[in-house]
């Protein structure tokens, strides 16, 4: 399990630009289904008003957890690439 692990209902931000879906890098979206085995992710994209406006299988690699609380210290850093 590495830092960047989602769990169910986890906020996340892409990482990655899908111009096909009209998500761009940094849109937030909330983890709403683990898929195989937590290899994948359905995460879901919704508006100020909390419409759905996608929702899509994303790939660990595509995504960041954000964090609101200081990390622990036991945690180590992960850099993540585009």
């Amino acid at each position: 399990m590495t830092a960047n692990t989602a769990k169910l209902l986890d906020v996340v931000a892409l990482t990655v630009d899908l111009p096909e879906y009209n998500l761009w890098r940094g849109q937030v979206g909330t983890v709403v289904e683990i898929l195989a085995g937590g290899t994948a992710f359905e995460v879901e994209f919704s508006d100020r008003n909390g419409r759905t406006y996608e929702s899509v299988g994303l790939r660990p690699g595509q995504v960041m957890v954000l964090r609101f609380e200081p990390a622990s210290p036991d945690s180590k850093a992960e850099m993540v690439t585009a």
